[in-house]
């Protein structure tokens, strides 16, 4: 059941608190991320974040990079282990599909790699042309 969860797109100090614990700590992508940088990350691009209404607590979090006109790309995707398995990935995804900041895009992107069903189920797909995907990938940027 997923009524007593609200979607909301401002941050506060405390949630990028909650968001830089699990990114540095838990996530496979983004380990050892820097507080700073999260913040950052947040304050430039579309967050998305889901309260449970009872507690208050953030729940779940995902952010959005696009100029709002032609491109997005969906980054940083999570929902708190103790909050899983309540359908709430869905509610965060079918909130940022429905956004209407990201309406008539021509091309929405997003890495991943164990939740292929969930975003299949909103018309994401494999990409078919890798020839013309190219990347500047630096796999250590937070080591000092």
């Amino acid at each position: 059941m997923t009524d007593r969860f609200i979607l909301r797109n401002t941050a506060t100090d405390a949630d990028i608190d909650i968001m830089h614990r699990y990114l540095s700590t838990e996530s496979y992508w983004a380990k050892g991320v820097p507080r700073d940088v999260v913040a950052r990350s947040v304050a430039n691009s579309l967050p998305f974040l889901l309260d449970d209404a009872e507690t208050g607590a953030l729940v779940a979090f995902a952010r959005v990079i696009t100029d709002k006109a032609t491109f997005a790309y969906l980054s940083d995707v999570f929902v708190l282990p103790e909050y899983r398995g309540r359908g709430l990935g869905k509610r965060l995804v079918e909130g940022i599909l429905t956004d209407p900041d990201l309406q008539n895009l021509r091309r929405f992107l997003l890495f991943t790699l164990d939740a292929h069903g969930l975003y299949a189920q909103y018309g994401f797909v494999p990409v078919n042309y890798t020839d013309r995907v190219m990347e500047r990938f630096t796999p250590d940027p937070y080591d000092t």
